[in-house]
Order: C-alpha cells, then structure tokens, then sequence
C-alpha cells in the first residue's frame, strides 16, 4: 500500500490548522475590540486603533504553517520521496499545526485581555500587553523554525 498520502495529509494539516488557530485567535480578540469600541463610543470617548493590533496578531501563525506546507511540498513532489517520509511529513505536519493553532488562540484570548485593559485602564500599559502578545508568537516561530530543520532534503 502506497502511504505517501499521509505525507500529503500532514502538509493540509499543517496549513488546515495554522489557518484554523489564526482565525480562532482573530475572532477571540475581535469580539472584544467590537465591544469596547462599543463602549468607548457610547461614553463619547475616541476610539483606540491600538486594537487592531491585538486583533491581528494572531494571523502571523497562517504564515509560518504555510512555509512549512511549503517546504513540504517539495519533498511530496519529489518521485519516491513522499512515501519514503509519510510518517516523517505526517508528524510533522501534525505537530507544527498544533503549535500554530495554540499559539494563535491563545495570542487571540490574550489579545482579548488586553483590549479589555486598555479599555479599563484609559490605555495605560500597552508596551506590557505587546510583550504578552510577544512571547506567545515566540511559540509560533519556535514551532515552525524546529520543524523546518526536520523535513527530509530530496
């Protein structure tokens, strides 16, 4: 039985669960946004752009799953080398999606966090809320830089 069809599966994982984490991330931390720019508007306040940026951090992990599905597609397009590395394309599609998906829902809720304090807080501490927003997309990057060393050469 040809099992290259796994190696394929990895690199739809991969992208399929990067993408799902971003859009988890996005709505999460735009719910929150919505409503406090609903409630800054409402209090006759300006409304603070600055979350968009909590908003939009979590698309970055979309990115990194991409690059890899990328990098694998070179091996799966290479002849023999898809099912040579099936489990190996598999595993590591498997586990790159993963570290995406967490990494952008968790950077989502944390961005939803932050948009909460900005709101309460009149804005006060945004350079503590960005390192927050910071480090969880240190998971991301982490995910995605390992497991490109990983993926077999053809």
């Amino acid at each position: 039985m040809d099992w290259s069809f796994l190696g394929q599966l990895g690199a739809i994982l991969c992208f399929a669960m990067g993408a799902s984490g971003s859009s988890l991330g996005i709505w999460t931390a735009g719910q929150a946004a919505a409503g406090a720019w609903a409630r800054d508007a409402k209090a006759g306040k300006p409304l603070r752009p600055i979350y968009t940026l909590f908003i939009g951090a979590p698309l970055s992990q979309t990115f990194y799953a991409m690059i890899v599905m990328f990098q694998m597609s070179k091996v799966l397009a290479a002849p023999g080398a898809a099912a040579a590395h099936a489990g190996e394309l598999f595993g590591i599609g498997l586990a790159t999606g993963l570290g995406e998906l967490l990494s952008a829902w968790g950077q989502g809720a944390i961005g939803a966090a932050a948009v909460r304090s900005l709101s309460e807080s009149d804005g006060k501490g945004v350079a503590f809320l960005v390192v927050a927003i910071g480090i969880i997309e240190t998971v991301g990057i982490f995910s995605m830089v390992l497991v490109l060393g990983m993926i077999p050469k053809v």
